[in-house]
């Protein structure tokens, strides 16, 4: 017998505040994240400094005031440019998973829905990026179209694809088979119709969880790439390029890469407690099974 509407939403509701109470470390992430994105959408009002504004009498100041966490080599303030590449971490973010999705899930849908020789033709076109390590294939890309933040980004996009892809070919290939696919087909139901109503929407969980656990490891991706040279390029404020420009300085000077580094450390483990969380409460049976 299915459940009423009326007593539905009070079951996710109560579903959610058990979930909340038993996932703490899931709420400090999303605290974190939250600060991060308010951080960045208040960055004009929230930094005390312009993040370009150089000013050599306060450069290399230590933490404290009135530069809370110092000056780097060309006294920018350090607080205020990551404010403000907190901005360009989450772009970064965004948009390197939604060219990956918008490659990945039309391949993985159209390869687990009709499967075949176009399963076999697509996974092995998957598979030839897969063949490369995860931040090697992005450093050849970046190098062979020039650096910059843009090239950077469609570079890890391009690698990391793949891996949607077969988790949505892996997902449709378990649903296509259920019975109100197969009414769908016997009514005449459209293959387009069947693959964007019914197929995607019920093999997003896994999608999601993966989406949610990526968002951190683009922005380090991105950062890696800043770091050696073939990212994000000056002016541009991105926390793995204010590592880049203050590692000479580090033993001596080491607010400069200690701040944005611990902003990288931070954001990503966020991001990955909120992605350990989406997994548990969109899969009962894997929290279930811990």
């Amino acid at each position: 017998m299915s459940e009423s509407p009326v007593l539905a939403a009070p079951g996710r509701a109560a579903r959610l505040r058990w979930f909340a109470v038993r996932n703490p470390l899931f709420l400090a992430g999303l605290a974190v994240f939250v600060l991060v994105i308010v951080g960045a959408a208040f960055a004009p009002w929230i930094a005390p400094y312009d993040p370009h504004a150089i000013h050599f009498a306060d450069k290399l100041v230590a933490p404290g005031t009135p530069h809370l966490f110092g000056t780097d080599a060309l006294g920018r303030d350090i607080f205020s440019r990551i404010v403000w590449g907190a901005r360009t971490s989450l772009y970064i973010g965004f948009t390197v998973l939604s060219i990956a999705l918008l490659i990945g899930v039309p391949i993985g849908l159209f390869a687990g829905y009709y499967g075949g020789r176009l399963d076999h033709l697509l996974m092995r076109f998957s598979d030839v990026f897969l063949a490369f390590p995860p931040l090697l294939l992005p450093i050849a890309i970046t190098a062979a179209i020039g650096p910059g933040l843009f090239h950077a980004m469609l570079a890890i996009a391009v690698s990391w694809f793949p891996w949607y892809a077969r988790i949505v070919r892996g997902a449709v290939m378990r649903v296509r088979g259920e019975l109100y696919i197969t009414a769908a087909r016997a009514m005449g139901v459209r293959h387009a119709w069947i693959m964007l109503r019914h197929a995607l929407p019920n093999s997003r969980t896994p999608v999601i969880v993966q989406a949610s656990m990526d968002f951190g490891y683009t922005i380090l991706a991105a950062a890696s790439l800043s770091f050696i040279g073939i990212g994000a390029r000056p002016p541009a404020v991105e926390w793995g390029l204010m590592v880049a420009m203050s590692r000479s300085k580090f033993l001596e000077y080491w607010w400069t890469a200690a701040a944005p580094g611990f902003a990288i450390f931070v954001t990503v483990l966020a991001v990955n407690l909120i992605g350990d969380g989406l997994r548990d409460l969109l899969d009962p049976r894997h929290g279930s099974s811990q």
